[in-house]
């Protein structure tokens, strides 16, 4: 694992991606409040807290995919504010999600190559045309995905449709496409969700060996707390909307407050 400087406060300037007081709120619920943090380029870091704390909605923010009332959300040094989420991908952020998005019928193969399309040079237009340079980046997509499946393991299955794999290479296939479009962050949703403890282990290892592999920063936010424990090297933890606490897993691990907000006031005080 890599090693960097910790803490980490909101206005670390080495940065990769920094959200600075962002606030979201739906009608008369104030689903973020207030949140700040930054990821240093090369880390692997994750989001914690109880159902309800407003993890996702904290996710759907910083990639884009909502729009905070206040605050900002800047990534590489440019603010993502307003942008569209496709756009945001090209600018090197890539997402997965909680509810596997596959498209179940397609061979793993295609799947990638959706993603690969991200990157695509060539209009739409040169199809119909029949232009050499489309075809010629056609074949160089086939190529691409076919490397990445054999990166991440899933050469073996290249010819399968999604819907036939077992539930942990579904997880893998997804985010090997996130992986085609070339990001530079990765953000993961839950993508524990659904395993056996064996998947959920080699999960971890995965976690690692793409951050390596692909020169990545990666941000997760998950309920299994071996996970999030064995992979993060940094923590912030949420609770109605708000961030109650940051720090090191083993920090986390020993946090009153933490154990609180998962265990209620008893366990609290029979971990203290």
């Amino acid at each position: 694992m890599r090693e960097f400087l910790l803490p980490m406060p909101p206005d670390y300037t080495g940065a990769l991606l920094l959200a600075r007081d962002v606030t979201m709120r739906f009608g008369g619920v104030t689903a973020v409040s207030e949140l700040s943090l930054a990821l240093p380029q090369g880390s692997i870091t994750g989001i914690i807290g109880p159902n309800g704390a407003g993890k996702t909605t904290a996710f759907n923010v910083l990639s884009g995919f909502y729009t905070p009332q206040e605050g900002e959300v800047v990534f590489n040094g440019q603010s993502i504010r307003g942008r569209k989420p496709n756009e945001i991908c090209r600018l090197g952020m890539a997402r997965t999600f909680q509810n596997i998005r596959l498209s179940q019928s397609m061979t793993v193969q295609e799947n990638i190559m959706v993603g690969c399309h991200v990157r695509r040079r060539c209009s739409w237009w040169a199809a119909p045309l029949g232009l050499p340079a489309y075809y010629r980046e056609e074949a160089e997509i086939v190529e691409k995905s076919r490397r990445l499946a054999e990166r991440v393991g899933l050469l073996q299955h290249l010819d399968e449709t999604a819907g036939s794999l077992p539930y942990g290479a579904q997880r893998r296939l997804e985010i090997a496409r996130a992986l085609a479009t070339e990001p530079r962050l990765l953000l993961l949703d839950e993508p524990a969700a659904g395993m056996n403890p064996q998947e959920s282990l080699e999960l971890m290892h995965f976690i690692g060996h793409i951050r390596d592999e692909f020169d990545l920063t990666i941000l997760l936010i998950e309920h299994d707390m071996k996970v999030v424990m064995g992979v993060c090297q940094y923590i912030w933890v949420m609770e109605y909307g708000a961030l109650i606490a940051e720090g090191t897993p083993e920090a986390i691990r020993k946090d009153p407050v933490v154990i609180r907000a998962y265990l209620g006031e008893d366990m609290a005080v029979q971990h203290a």
